[in-house]
């Protein structure tokens, strides 16, 4: 069976999907044109897959995706064939968490002004605006991997905790209540941080709009480290500039790069990083696990883990 991987791994991990069977034949190549012309063998690919390499397909059956969010892959053609997608979605929570909490942290305790500040003069303004998070209210949009891992820290600091999620999803103890969409207006309206973790899909694609940012209360905050394009730029404009909100910590913004003269980049209550927050040194490792697990599970015929429902996008 042909593996072919489309991933810049250290030879380790490389053995370790070796290893998995006897049966499995791992190929790398080193650039497109070489990936097109294996591909007519191939069974399973581990890694992005072009349009150009899916319609030169005859074998193949499994598509491993190493991002959790899966929007530019469901082109027709994939979205209508038999091939399964799976995702890392449940295995990237950590990292994304993590810095979901530093974009937070830096807008709470005024990390953002005093970089913007080099000098000791901003000093009694960052105090007096800086607030705990103890008994404030996180609301998540989006109970994932990444919304229960950032319900764990949020209650670590003393916040509770509310989602909304489109599915009947498990709730971790950390989190009081998950909502359906239909409250997702109610969630905004009584949290002090807003946490997008959701996918991109054709119901979150602008769910941040004017009414959204409307019903969020005049202090709280925005936080993104899922997809840019579920707030609506224009709208986030708005929101920042007339102090609709009291700030953002954006990881991921509706135009990625983020041109050097963009108004977002002047917003004196908003803090960004250049979509970095997938970035961990344990995230191949993980990644390479699922992919083996999967592999022994697809070579048994048992079902696979992380299953990308290819109609919905999650």
């Amino acid at each position: 069976m042909n593996v072919l991987i489309r991933m810049n791994l250290i030879e380790p991990l490389v053995e370790e999907i070796r290893q998995v069977d006897e049966k499995v034949r791992v190929i790398r190549v080193d650039s497109e044109e070489e990936a097109l012309a294996v591909m007519p063998e191939i069974e399973v690919v581990c890694g992005e897959i072009t349009r150009a390499l899916f319609a030169r397909r005859r074998k193949l059956a499994w598509i491993q995706s190493w991002g959790a969010g899966v929007d530019g892959l469901l082109y027709p053609e994939l979205v209508e064939s038999d091939v399964v997608l799976c995702s890392a979605k449940g295995y990237v929570g950590v990292h994304l968490a993590d810095h979901a909490m530093a974009l937070l942290l830096a807008l709470t305790r005024g990390i953002h002004t005093a970089i913007r500040n080099p000098s000791w003069d901003p000093r009694w303004s960052i105090r007096d605006a800086s607030w705990e998070l103890v008994d404030r209210t996180m609301g998540i949009v989006g109970l994932g991997g990444t919304g229960r891992e950032l319900a764990r820290r949020a209650v670590a600091f003393g916040m509770r905790v509310v989602a909304v999620d489109p599915e009947d999803v498990e709730v971790p103890d950390e989190v009081e209540a998950c909502w359906g969409m239909d409250r997702f207006h109610a969630l905004l309206e009584q949290s002090d941080v807003v946490a997008v973790c959701a996918p991109l899909t054709a119901e979150t694609e602008g769910l941040f709009d004017r009414e959204a940012f409307a019903r969020m209360p005049e202090h709280a905050l925005l936080i993104n480290v899922t997809r840019g394009r579920i707030v609506d730029e224009a709208a986030l404009l708005e929101a920042l500039e007339g102090k609709g909100i009291g700030g953002a910590g954006l990881d991921v913004v509706p135009q990625e790069p983020l041109p050097g003269d963009h108004p977002l980049w002047k917003m004196d209550n908003l803090v960004i990083t250049p979509h970095t927050a997938g970035g961990s040194p344990n995230r191949d490792g993980r990644c390479v696990a699922l992919f083996c697990e999967n592999l022994r599970r697809y070579l048994d015929g048992r079902p696979l883990t992380s299953v990308i429902d290819k109609r919905k996008g999650y």
